[in-house]
């Protein structure tokens, strides 16, 4: 793996979009493994195509565990089966607790929460004169709601925000041996802590996700075979994954772009009624999750190009939200757009069951924020660096200014 030429896709993907558009058919990209498809009608017809198109390997590493990693893997509990990357039934029985832990129904009280941490973050910020806000609020923000929602102890969140950073580090990094070692002894470590929660949540069910895990893939009641607490360790793991890196990233980047744009902060905060649109644009602007694999099944075509049985896709959220085919003047962010059909957070049967959370924080955090702190401003002597990675595109680090609020003053 030249892991030089696969940085420098991910770190601005939106070029070699461009390039592959204007192509005939599919393009082979070498940095990626796999045929590249970036033009919209092919993104969703892709995704509409489960039965040709099978999400095996969706989260295909790019590195490959060493031998010392591999063994402290071992000690773990994981290795059962995910939504993200199963097909027909399994996908159904897998992604059923996800739907229904994060359904309407259920959303008042989580809103409740998501308002309470919002608030609680920004009063610390507002006390101060600037932050870097990737740390101090895209990443701790959703942490937080996701181990509400999960039905998490505080104190376990950090551990278990840093285990999913740790395990996309582990298969998509190029670390050193002891590198390796570590993060893969830790994510061992949290994957017996959450097995000890699957456990505890048999004993005793609660109202939270973690129950609903158990109650979905477990049935019944008794002791849990190794299998059944794999697969429950496996979909929380993914959840956590899911709930919390792709948000966190999101929240970021949106942040990001609003504040390069000037005049899209400034609009939000003179018509906070924007703020429902803007979470969908940023979404289309810059999708956390720039695309996943799909693997052909059978020998068929998509986008005029010809796949054989086994054949590799990279099918890019990304590129598609910025096909000049589907939407006006692509490369320009608008909070007017309201950008209608976007793939910001995918389409068809795996499209993201969590998109109503990211959507009800992203929205209560630009509410606060553009209230609270109108003139905030990039910090003019940081660099901004994104982050190499498909699957949680973010800024490394977000450094902000902003007017503190003197005490007395209106």
């Amino acid at each position: 793996m030249d892991f030089a030429a696969l940085d420098a896709v991910q770190r601005d993907p939106y070029p070699h979009y461009a390039r592959a558009r204007r192509q005939l058919g599919l393009t082979f990209a070498t940095e990626l493994d796999a045929w590249l498809v970036t033009r919209y009608a092919d993104v969703r017809e892709a995704l509409a195509r489960p039965e040709d198109f099978s999400s095996a390997g969706a989260l295909r590493p790019d590195a490959v565990p060493g031998p010392r990693a591999r063994a402290e893997l071992a000690a773990g509990i994981g290795a059962g089966g995910v939504a993200l990357s199963s097909d027909g039934a399994a996908h159904r029985r897998y992604r059923e607790p996800h739907t229904r832990g994060l359904s309407a129904a259920r959303f008042a009280s989580v809103q409740d929460a998501i308002s309470e941490r919002t608030a609680r973050i920004v009063d610390g910020l507002a006390a101060e004169d600037g932050a870097d806000l990737v740390e101090r609020l895209a990443r701790r923000l959703p942490g937080e709601v996701i181990g509400h929602v999960l039905g998490l102890d505080p104190q376990d969140v950090p551990a278990a925000v840093r285990g999913g950073y740790l395990a996309t580090e582990l298969a998509f990094r190029p670390l050193e041996e002891d590198d390796q070692a570590a993060a893969a002894r830790e994510i061992a470590q949290q994957q017996h802590r959450m097995d000890d929660y699957v456990r505890s949540r048999r004993a005793e069910p609660r109202d939270d996700l973690v129950t609903g895990f158990v109650h979905a893939l477990a049935p019944g009641e008794g002791g849990l075979t190794r299998e059944q607490r794999g697969e429950c360790v496996s979909s929380l793991q993914n959840l956590l994954l899911a709930g919390h890196l792709t948000t966190s990233a999101l929240m970021a980047s949106t942040l990001l772009h609003l504040l390069r744009h000037r005049e899209q902060w400034e609009a939000l905060c003179a018509h906070p009624e924007l703020i429902p649109d803007a979470v969908e644009e940023c979404a289309r602007f810059d999708a956390p999750i720039q695309g996943f694999r799909r693997r052909a099944v059978r020998d068929t075509a998509l986008g005029g190009t010809a796949l054989p049985e086994g054949a590799v896709v990279f099918v890019s959220f990304g590129a598609a939200n910025r096909d000049p085919a589907r939407f006006s003047r692509p490369d320009r962010l608008d909070v007017t757009r309201r950008p209608q059909g976007h793939v910001g957070f995918g389409h068809g049967v795996h499209a993201c069951p969590g998109a109503r959370l990211a959507r009800a924080q992203l929205t209560t955090v630009l509410d606060e924020l553009t209230r609270r702190l109108p003139n905030a401003r990039l910090d003019p002597g940081s660099r901004i660096r994104m982050l190499p990675t498909m699957i949680h595109r973010s800024p490394e680090r977000l450094d902000v200014r902003w007017q503190r609020r003197r005490p007395g003053l209106p």
